[in-house]
């Protein structure tokens, strides 16, 4: 199956060069080669409590509303929770 080319988001799989912003931002003001700007910004996760499966259920509703179809969306956010975020957890 075509996947966009990465580097993708090591909090939400989302390519990076799909990232309005061009990605996140570390607390210098510097991007992030790693998070996108909707996971990390200023050194930070935008949402620190967020689990994984929380993750996945996020991404697969903001998909649905971009009409993608749910059998790609399922397939696009089954590998979230061994993103680099989410190895240690």
């Amino acid at each position: 199956m075509f996947k966009p080319k990465g580097p993708y988001c090591q909090s939400c799989g989302m390519p990076l060069s799909k990232d309005e912003k061009g990605g996140g931002s570390e607390a210098d003001g510097s991007k992030s080669a790693e998070f996108c700007s909707h996971c990390y910004a200023a050194g930070k996760f935008t949402e620190p409590e967020i689990t994984a499966n929380q993750m996945v259920e996020k991404v697969k509703a903001k998909m649905q509303e971009m009409h993608v179809p749910e059998f790609l969306a399922m397939s696009f956010t089954k590998d979230i929770p061994s993103l680099k975020r989410w190895a240690n957890r």
